[in-house]
């Protein structure tokens, strides 16, 4: 088994684990009422799109989500929350520099000592969660089922819909499919985005994420017999059918939307190892991305 698989695996425990710093992770991030940016890069960045409109929708204040290499300091934030595995990527702590005094600075990373903490007015460290694998997985799931308990949300078919996730067929041949859509929508189009990032890292797939009723305004018109079409969470079922229409394979499932997300990972394995591909050497991409 490949590092990519195991660390696939391995997410079910590594979030029974997680949820128990439920209460320091509540301090960290939910801050009621205090104005909050949540910024990242790659998966890290879809991590925060998803965890901005988790802590919105339940209430604790208002809450945006930015790319940190395009972070600039024209909003006021009581709080901004840097999600980064490494510690290390240039954009994150170029954009933390950034961050106007007296703003208080919360990171959410899984190794000790990096230069991230000496940017931080708060770590919280899940080294528990890290990963020797460049393609991210149990690191970005265990952040966002950590805030979704944080937020109050109950969590207890959590760890079994992951076991499940991992026991189950997958929806699909991998040699059957060329082209890939994940759908979601609320927090859930972040894990759409996420989905279909895992795909272009480990299998160089053709992969594209949107919220769910954009779908039907433009990028349907590409979705042919070898396309899948892959929803999270609660997507209108109307969109199967605009789906079957274009002679493409709708997807869904039951499951809380991580574990669906767990089953996307595991898609996204088969797929490389279909095309000859090594998920744990992903081209061109290293585990962080440290610019001269």
């Amino acid at each position: 088994m490949n590092d990519t698989a195991r660390e696939i695996a391995s997410q079910p425990a590594v979030w029974s684990r997680g949820l128990e710093l439920a209460g320091e992770t509540r301090a960290a991030l939910a801050a009621p009422g205090q104005r909050t940016l949540v910024l990242g890069c790659g998966t890290s960045w879809f991590v925060a799109q998803s965890l901005a409109e988790l802590r919105e929708a339940a209430g604790l204040g208002e809450t945006d989500a930015v790319c940190a290499s395009e972070y600039v300091p024209r909003r006021r934030y009581d709080r901004v929350v840097a999600v980064t595995r490494s510690g290390t990527s240039t954009e994150v702590l170029e954009a933390l520099r950034l961050v106007p005094a007296g703003t208080h600075r919360v990171a959410i990373t899984a190794v000790d000592g990096e230069p991230v903490d000496d940017l931080s007015d708060t770590r919280l460290l899940l080294d528990f969660a890290d990963e020797r694998s460049v393609v991210q997985t149990r690191f970005p799931t265990t952040v966002l089922a950590l805030a979704r308990a944080a937020f109050g949300a109950d969590l207890g078919h959590l760890v079994a819909d992951g076991e499940a996730a991992l026991a189950a067929e997958l929806p699909a041949d991998p040699s059957t499919i060329e082209h890939l859509v994940f759908l979601g929508t609320g927090w859930t189009v972040g894990l759409a985005h996420e989905a279909a990032l895992k795909a272009r890292e480990a299998a160089q797939a053709w992969s594209e994420s949107y919220p769910a009723r954009d779908y039907r305004h433009g990028p349907v018109a590409v979705a042919g017999p070898r396309s899948l079409v892959w929803s999270f969470g609660d997507v209108p079922e109307s969109l199967d059918e605009a789906v079957r229409d274009a002679g493409a394979r709708p997807y869904r499932d039951a499951r809380d939307p991580l574990a669906q997300l767990v089953l996307a990972q595991r898609f996204a394995v088969a797929l490389a190892e279909h095309r000859g591909l090594n998920p744990d050497q992903p081209r061109l991409l290293t585990r962080s991305v440290i610019l001269a």
